[in-house]
């Protein structure tokens, strides 16, 4: 079967992405990562000559990939400058350089300022200076969309007069995101068709946010491979974004990657805490909410056989199925997010917890599968029983020049505990005081894996402040939140109904 190639531009391109920085901890992380586990094909870690940092990031990881066998899988971009870039990559222990031209005649003799025989002769020179010291060449054709569109005849010369050389694969980016996927395979089948010995990739970009479908057309075109980034990070609106490609790859082509898809959604989270760029909640496979029903007609057709099903199946990813409660939901829904908590309702309590359900909805109120036996219990009548843990008292105190302090008197099933402790922040005093209570008591506290405040739209500053943490213990992974004027105190309303439910 035909074996697609994903190289991964994270560390490179990504990083291009405004206030986007990784350190060389961070970098070295998600190398391990994208290699060990989400099994890409290769990476790009680098632009040489960048700075002190760049140069101490690359070194760690081609250390690391030289002694578990992967430097062959690590490529630097350089460029067409005296060698210098090659002496770079050679101190850092490097065997690959991905070798940055010019793909359209406009580039090179606006920026350049060459003829397109002299461009050709300082690649040739790096070329064979980087063969010297067995570093291996790929050559980007930058800017080769415009180029294919205003001066192919530039492109095909430069293509013809480079096959010559010992290059590995020609990088045919669409610098600026202007293609469409009729273009894309137009100009990609031509490249192919007339050179049908060459090794071609597709770097796409995504101005027009057809990224992926122009990647696609590459493929159908008979390109070997497409450039990807984690979560579409990258220069102004991004790159190809891996996630979202190798689905399409495997389900529309059937075509292989080699790409692990269950390591997916768990690359896409660390990049998006290392990197601090949010990925958006409708984002294909890796988003919040993609494989959760809101509509209760949904979560009915997939109670009668998975009716609104599809292949790209949360366990693929290592996600699960879940069913909204709000407005639109119906006893279906909440059936499902029942089950997940072992309870069974009589129809009637059935009917009117679905009825208080969709009423807080109207009222734009976000609820959990654990805020549901809340729910129950105030329509049964029965708010104030089953509070195995409150907080009596807190102080919470920040100064300037001095860590943030909290103290924090717990009762957990009638006895009180206090603590204090000092944090990096006020709600992560709060959180060690509490770690000290559980020492105490010889049990833990879930993990905390996302912390997220949101006020209403236009809101002030005197506006309720919501606060959702979630949680994950070894069976399960669960979301709390928390309403108050104070976001340290909705902060503290979110654990509190976190340390009851692990005391359910």
């Amino acid at each position: 079967m035909r074996h697609i190639e994903i190289t991964d531009t994270t560390l490179r391109d990504g990083e291009q992405t405004n206030g986007v920085s990784f350190n060389t901890g961070e970098k070295l992380t998600i190398a391990k990562r994208l290699l060990t586990e989400v099994q890409v094909s290769r990476i790009e870690i680098a632009s040489a000559r960048v700075s002190k940092g760049e140069h101490e990031a690359a070194k760690k990881i081609i250390d690391w990939a030289t002694q578990h066998g992967y430097l062959e899988k690590i490529e630097i971009l350089g460029f067409v400058d005296n060698f210098r870039s090659i002496e770079w990559i050679q101190s850092v222990g490097g065997a690959c350089l991905n070798l940055l031209s010019k793909g359209s005649l406009k580039q090179l003799e606006g920026q350049l300022r060459k003829t397109p025989e002299q461009h050709v002769c300082d690649i040739a020179n790096t070329v064979k200076r980087a063969n010297s010291l067995n570093i291996s060449v790929n050559v980007y054709l930058e800017d080769w969309s415009n180029g294919m569109r205003q001066s192919p005849d530039y492109v095909f010369f430069m293509i013809e007069e480079l096959s010559k050389l010992p290059i590995k694969r020609f990088m045919l980016p669409d610098t600026l995101g202007i293609l469409f996927p009729k273009e894309t395979y137009h100009f990609c089948k031509s490249i192919v068709e007339k050179f049908p010995h060459l090794h071609f990739d597709f770097h796409a970009h995504n101005d027009y946010e057809l990224a992926v479908a122009n990647s696609m057309a590459a493929i159908n075109a008979g390109f070997h491979g497409v450039h990807t980034s984690v979560n579409g990070l990258g220069e102004r609106t991004g790159n190809c974004t891996l996630s979202s490609i190798v689905p399409c790859i495997h389900d529309h082509y059937g075509l292989q990657t080699g790409v692990q898809e269950i390591h997916l959604y768990d690359i896409s989270k660390l990049v998006e805490t290392i990197s601090g760029i949010r990925v958006a909640y409708n984002k294909p496979i890796i988003g919040e909410n993609v494989f959760t029903q809101t509509a209760g007609v949904h979560a009915d057709g997939d109670k009668k056989g998975d009716l609104y099903h599809n292949n790209l199946k949360p366990e693929r990813f290592g996600r699960v199925r879940q069913y909204a409660l709000g407005k639109t939901s119906g006893k279906a829904n909440i059936e499902k997010n029942l089950e997940k908590l072992g309870l069974e309702l009589e129809p009637e309590i059935m009917k009117l917890v679905t009825q208080k359900v969709v009423e807080l909805g109207d009222q734009k109120e976000s609820l959990t599968t654990e805020d549901l036996p809340y729910i129950v219990r105030e329509v049964l009548g029965t708010t104030e029983t089953d509070t195995k843990v409150s907080i009596e008292n807190y102080y919470v105190c920040n100064a300037k020049g001095l860590k943030p302090v909290a103290t924090i008197k717990l009762n957990i099933e009638g006895t009180l505990y206090e603590e204090t402790s000092a944090g990096d922040g006020q709600y992560d005093a709060v959180m060690k005081a509490l770690h000290k209570i559980y020492a105490h008591r010889n049990s833990e506290i879930p993990k905390l894996l996302d912390y997220i405040v949101t006020i209403p739209p236009g809101g002030k500053t005197d506006a309720l402040v919501e606060t959702i943490i979630t949680w994950q213990t070894a069976e399960k992974t669960f979301k709390t939140r928390g309403l108050d004027s104070d976001q340290t105190a909705a902060a503290i309303k979110a654990t509190v109904r976190m340390l009851n439910i692990i005391h359910e």
